[in-house]
């Protein structure tokens, strides 16, 4: 049976007040019986919770992560970030799996606010119409949006436009001058942002941007952004324009499916994608770095202190996405 306070104040010889005031660092205590107290709870294999640490400060102790999809690369990665922070802190980390679409997507987001089951929450690839996000500043709870950026709200992101363009216009520089681009669903956020970057591109660079370079797979799953979706997307690509020189893909594990799909065509063509997910170092894909970790970590910093001070300042950080050339791209640069 595992222990409790109780048999901890017991073999320490101390009140059951006295041990929880330890595990909630009271500095009502003397260091002689905390180290007494600690002590006994390591020999014991006792370990705080942090909800029953929470309840004795009239705290919930936790932080909620509100996401769209749960089983995506680049999610994984923020949530290990948020995971490095808290751990650090003693909360624990709870994850609503927001599904949907329209106004029962935005019902759901309210719910979890409403039910203040969380002391603070960070809204991670939660893309909202402004009326919505104007709707939900007026709770009185703790947000930071990660991968997201409106104004009022404290937030980390990554310039997706000027991603999209380095890596468009890398190749462009190189002499290619049909560049496609693998997309995903347009009514993605990120990806709105990334077509703005590549079509900026093919402007800045003097060359005629034809929309029809802009291809995406046959799949809505995870907005698209799946290995299926690109292999399905480069297939159509060959067809549409089989003389393609070169291609961005907007995520790599959709650049994953894109080289089999290349291989499967006999063909190759220098690739591009985005992300940098472990995979990709491993495969030599080029790819458009966003420091996904950090970007939990720091939104969960953000969050701390903004549930530590309602007052200060709204801090807005967003990242330079970095271009990491590997094999994929045949040493253009």
């Amino acid at each position: 049976m595992a222990s409790t306070i109780y048999d901890i104040a017991a073999k320490a010889g101390v009140s059951i007040a006295t041990v929880s005031r330890v595990f909630n660092q009271s500095t009502n205590v003397s260091q002689k019986t905390r180290n007494k107290v600690l002590k006994v709870a390591e020999s014991v294999g006792y370990h705080p919770q942090a909800y029953a640490q929470g309840l004795a400060s009239k705290k919930l102790n936790t932080i909620m992560a509100v996401v769209p999809i749960i089983s995506n690369y680049f999610f994984m990665e923020i949530l290990g970030g948020i995971q490095d922070k808290l751990t650090k802190l003693g909360y624990d980390l709870s994850i609503f799996n927001v599904t949907g679409a329209g106004d029962v997507f935005f019902e759901q987001v309210e719910h979890v606010i409403r039910r203040r089951a969380a002391e603070g929450y960070l809204f991670i690839s939660i893309h909202l119409h402004p009326d919505q996000w104007d709707k939900l500043q007026k709770y009185p709870v703790s947000i930071t949006l990660v991968d997201e950026f409106y104004e009022g709200f404290d937030s980390v992101s990554v310039d997706n436009v000027q991603g999209a363009y380095t890596a468009t216009k890398t190749f462009l520089d190189a002499g290619y001058k049909k560049v496609g681009m693998i997309s995903a669903l347009e009514t993605s956020k990120p990806i709105k942002d990334r077509i703005k970057g590549y079509k900026l591109a093919f402007e800045d660079s003097g060359h005629i941007f034809d929309s029809s370079l802009i291809i995406s797979g046959d799949t809505d799953y995870r907005d698209g952004f799946t290995e299926r979706g690109g292999y399905t997307a480069m297939q159509r690509m060959n067809k549409v324009h089989p003389t393609l020189d070169a291609c961005f893909c907007s995520s790599d594990i959709q650049a994953v499916g894109a080289l089999k799909a290349m291989e499967d065509l006999d063909i190759s063509i220098p690739l591009i994608g985005y992300d940098d997910i472990e995979i990709s170092e491993y495969i030599g894909l080029s790819t458009v770095r966003q420091p996904m970790r950090d970007m939990g970590y720091i939104a969960t910093q953000t969050l701390i202190e903004r549930m530590n001070n309602e007052e200060k300042a709204i801090s807005q950080t967003m990242y330079s996405p970095k271009l990491i050339l590997r094999k994929s791209t045949n040493g253009i640069v």
